[in-house]
């Protein structure tokens, strides 16, 4: 399937909490997700609930990335939790549903989660400095959160973007 719209905030899908897939919808929503997240340019991460599948299903690939720590490949993680979180670090983030804005946010820099994948089968990821970052901002979109919603202050840590790439 073609790339779908990713919501935009203030779309109040985005700010409820995702439920869990049935085992018709994760094949479906899953490829979804992936094909959307690569139709954006520079895009690291998506959430289902931002293609309006209001799902828990998250998806991560920062293979290449400048910025990557550590590189589990693509991750296609449905029910993610994260069981464990250590560090912390500041840092920019931004999201294809606020296009327009960055903003500081405060995230731990080591991180286990468990999830099954896209066929059913548990799995454990370990994952270190922006890839985790990536999945704890996905994670977040599984709750109905964004990054604005993690920022110390909004006159202090938001701001403009300035490219898109």
């Amino acid at each position: 399937m073609p790339a779908r719209e990713v919501l935009r905030y203030p779309h109040p899908a985005l700010k409820r909490a995702a439920t869990a897939a049935t085992p018709e919808q994760v094949q479906r929503v899953a490829k979804d997700v992936v094909d959307t997240m690569n139709a954006h340019t520079g895009c690291v991460g998506l959430a289902a609930p931002q293609i309006d599948e209001p799902v828990r299903i998250v998806a991560v690939d920062v293979r290449g990335h400048r910025r990557a720590d550590t590189d589990n490949g693509l991750l296609v993680l449905v029910e993610p939790l994260v069981i464990d979180a250590s560090g912390g670090e500041v840092a920019r983030e931004g999201c294809l549903s606020i296009p327009d804005l960055t903003a500081n946010v405060r995230r731990a820099t080591a991180i286990v989660v468990e999830a099954r994948d896209v066929e059913g089968e548990q799995v454990r990821v370990e994952s270190r400095g922006f890839e985790a970052r990536c999945l704890l901002h996905e994670i977040d979109h599984l709750d109905g959160l964004l990054f604005l919603d993690r920022v110390d202050s909004l006159k202090r840590d938001v701001f403009r973007r300035k490219n898109y790439a």
